[in-house]
């Protein structure tokens, strides 16, 4: 399928997105999140994938250049909803700056690459807005509700060694091995087993909206479960072969 935003291909059980409006900073219109949304589902529903990479074109990962588009907040929300659905574990790997709705997207990643010079925030209420995409729900999560409630009210704009250390992005590289360090975080996370990652990545997500005791619950019985899988017997038999294990998704 041919999409006029993004590029998407898929490598070695990886899929590739590419946000791809690089003259307008790739800021997320209706046209590009609807096109997320698609790309979303046809990943979901192609059990040889295994992880997702996302990246903008140009300079920018995906900056609000222009103040209008930031005035519907319906795509931001799609977007980060979509890509907050899929099911293998996603790796933003952030070329350039990530604000207000690209900023959204990352935080509705599972693993944060950033190169030296990207830039993070959310600056809707510079614009007598708010973020509408998940940032109020999703940043306390990652960084705490103090620095949330600094970065969101102030509508500051940090660095990525600032992202790094309040704990927002994972990584902090140059922006020559970005693409690099994204491929091998993404074949390591491929040779796992799938659903094993698909299972944890819904304990730790589902979990952190829960009780202690939900989520201990929620995890026991993910646990139960993949005990009956195919896979879980190739784990073992890797393990006790000492070989690398060939998982195959059942």
């Amino acid at each position: 399928m041919v999409h006029a935003n993004l590029i998407y291909q898929k490598k070695d059980q990886i899929g590739y997105i590419t946000l791809n409006r690089p003259n307008a900073g790739n800021a997320i219109n209706r046209a590009l999140a609807d096109e997320l949304a698609a790309v979303s589902r046809q990943i979901n529903e192609d059990d040889e994938i295994r992880a997702v990479v996302i990246t903008g074109s140009g300079e920018a990962f995906s900056s609000d250049a222009n103040a209008a588009e930031t005035e519907d907040s319906l795509p931001s929300s799609l977007a980060s909803k979509a890509l907050a659905s899929l099911n293998a574990p996603l790796i933003a790997a952030i070329n350039g700056d990530a604000l207000g709705a690209g900023l959204e997207i990352v935080l509705s990643s599972d693993i944060r690459l950033a190169a030296e010079g990207a830039r993070f925030g959310l600056p809707e209420v510079s614009h007598g807005l708010m973020p509408a995409g998940g940032g109020t729900q999703r940043l306390p999560r990652i960084v705490g509700r103090g620095k949330a409630l600094e970065m969101i009210l102030t509508a500051a704009i940090i660095d990525a060694q600032e992202a790094y250390r309040i704990g927002l992005v994972n990584r902090v590289v140059p922006l020559t091995e970005l693409s690099i360090e994204a491929e091998s975080m993404a074949r390591k996370l491929a040779s796992k087993g799938p659903i094993a990652l698909k299972y944890a990545k819904e304990a730790i997500n589902k979990g952190l909206d829960a009780t202690l005791e939900q989520g201990l619950r929620l995890e026991a019985d993910l646990s139960i479960i993949l005990q009956s899988t195919a896979d879980r017997d190739e784990g073992i038999r890797a393990f006790l072969e000492k070989r690398g294990a060939q998982f195959k998704g059942e």
